[in-house]
């Protein structure tokens, strides 16, 4: 097995243990429901957390530079906790990362001691300018130009940059930026200083959430920049560098997204306990807990388990992971976005108001869904990358899959193996009906696709999460049992609804080979994945609610 890259369990709970502290004198309840409430980015107290006393961006800096050489798994797990105080926080701690991974990943040796040496020092805000008014997620369509500027001799002494970006974080308070420019040879990123003239950080937007957070618009008036300050010293490598990182920062986003749920549940959890309605707590009752509670903590445990797994394997040195980033992404920030909107729900009335804090996350939450790549953004990289990679395996991608979940059946038959290798098997099948009818021009249909690939491997991740556990013999391992139960069903009945939808809904099936197809997708099988649900439901409600 590969060397880890990354921090001992022992460091990444220091660091993690750090914040705790933070939480408890820094930033109170009190203090975050007033940031909120006020839209105060907190510029005060990040460069606290960046200063020489704490030093939180030393986690994903190299040790080379001054850092602490933090891994993929480290990252995923302090921002995750960082998340559960307060989104808007972690945002702007976020914001840092992302603006530093343009120089970590493509920047020359000489230009690493200088940008992130000065980042390891802790008085230097980042921001990450891509984004633009009219590019959103398209970063080929960006407008802001580079024209090179040449001295007497025609060398280039540096670029003058024009154009302008628009919902940047930290934009409008940061020390340095990684700006993305197109350059005559093509997309470039170039770090832009603050206070550089012709250089404007624009007024911070009012937002529906993360309010502690800062997100401004950037304008460039001929910027001069001086050549030195091209990221890696070559021109029009812009995109294949940002693509290098997306595996990555769409993890990162993941794992924000995670940390708003988990607190959620700890709000809504502690008051069903509590809270008496028509003679007993919320906590006995299965209309509260079935629909509202245990679903979600479910579905974030199953994100929890893919993306630990994918954090593993960029650890271990993987780097082609732009699908399993945009999975993880799409499936985190979704379930986390919906644990979020029962939230409120479950605590009634009092969901509603700001004291309670609930509403603040869901106001929180919802921008994972959009920002580093929206939820449909996903969808598209998800069902066009794996389409691609079925045909072109002609079909063992999915296949393989599901021979894993069926060898876990045989050895854990009570962890949904089987309905995780019947959905599988199945996703291959329609897979191979939207290549042969040319449904891949159908976008509807490979959204539907893509939350079919999305949960199957999910799912998958939860079950070996499972059989992993067991291994071990880890007193957790039946309660991830459980979970992978209620998850394979849930898995089983969006696949066999998706497949007919896919199949139904395009008309490439009518009603005389509906019944062929039915068949070679194994529909009944599929549709049978209930048993004992709602036993396994009272389970996990017994362990979340202490009954």
């Amino acid at each position: 097995m590969a060397e880890l890259k990354g921090l001992d369990s022992e460091s990444r709970q220091m660091v993690i243990d750090t914040l705790g502290q933070l939480r408890k004198l820094v930033l109170t309840k009190e203090k975050i429901l007033a940031f909120d409430k006020e839209e105060v980015f907190p510029e005060a107290v990040i460069r606290e957390m960046l200063g020489p006393d704490i030093g939180l961006q030393l986690l994903f800096i190299p040790e080379e530079y001054g850092g602490m050489g933090g891994g993929a798994r480290d990252c995923c797990a302090v921002t995750r906790e960082m998340s559960k105080i307060c989104l808007g926080i972690a945002t702007a701690f976020f914001a840092i990362q992302l603006g530093s991974d343009p120089i970590l990943v493509g920047a020359s040796e000489e230009q690493k001691e200088k940008w992130l040496g000065a980042i390891a020092e802790g008085d230097t805000l980042v921001a990450y300018a891509v984004t633009e008014a009219g590019a959103g997620s398209n970063l080929a369509a960006l407008k802001t130009k580079a024209e090179p500027v040449p001295d007497d001799n025609g060398n280039i002494t540096g670029y003058k940059i024009n154009g302008s970006k628009q919902f940047i974080s930290n934009g409008g308070y940061a020390d340095l930026i990684t700006v993305l420019a197109k350059a005559p040879e093509g997309p470039s990123f170039f770090v832009i200083e603050k206070g550089m003239e012709g250089f404007v950080q624009g007024k911070g937007e009012e937002k529906h959430g993360i309010r502690a957070s800062n997100t401004s618009p950037l304008s460039f008036n001929d910027v001069f920049v001086p050549v030195e300050n091209l990221v890696g010293g070559v021109p029009g490598i812009g995109l294949k560098q940002a693509n290098r990182v997306f595996g990555y920062t769409r993890l990162m986003v993941a794992a924000m997204a995670l940390g708003a749920g988990d607190a959620a549940m700890e709000i809504v959890i502690p008051y069903a306990r509590e809270r008496i309605q028509f003679g007993g707590p919320l906590s006995e009752k299965q209309g509260y807990t079935h629909k509202l509670v245990v679903p979600n903590a479910v579905r974030l445990a199953a994100a929890s388990a893919y993306l630990d797994e994918i954090a593993n394997r960029l650890d271990a040195g993987e780097e082609d992971l732009q699908v399993e980033g945009a999975i993880g992404k799409l499936f985190a920030t979704e379930v986390a976005n919906k644990a979020a909107d029962d939230a409120i729900q479950a605590l009634g009335g009092y969901g509603y108001i700001h004291e309670y804090e609930v509403e603040k996350i869901k106001r929180d939450v919802k921008i994972t869904c959009i920002y580093e790549g929206t939820s449909e953004i996903q969808q598209n990289i998800i069902s066009t990358f794996r389409w691609k990679t079925t045909r072109k395996t002609k079909g063992s991608y999915y296949d393989r899959i599901a021979q894993d979940m069926a060898n876990l059946e045989k050895v854990m038959p009570d962890a949904g193996g089987k309905f995780f290798a019947l959905s599988a098997s199945a996703l291959n099948r329609v897979i191979d009906l939207v290549h042969e009818n040319r449904l891949t021009r159908q976008q509807y249909a490979m959204f539907c696709l893509a939350d079919m690939m999305t949960w199957v491997e999910v799912g998958a991740a939860l079950a070996r999460k499972a059989q992993t556990l067991s291994d071990a013999s880890d007193n957790q391992v039946e309660t991830i049992k459980t979970m992978s139960r209620i998850f394979a069903s849930e898995t089983s009945q969006l696949v066999a609804q998706n497949s007919l939808k896919i199949a139904m809904g395009t008309g490439v099936v009518d009603e005389n080979s509906l019944a062929e197809f039915l068949a070679s997708i194994s529909y009944q099988h599929l549709v049978m994945s209930y048993p004992n649900l709602f036993r396994d439901m009272d389970r996990i409600a017994d362990i979340l609610f202490e009954r």
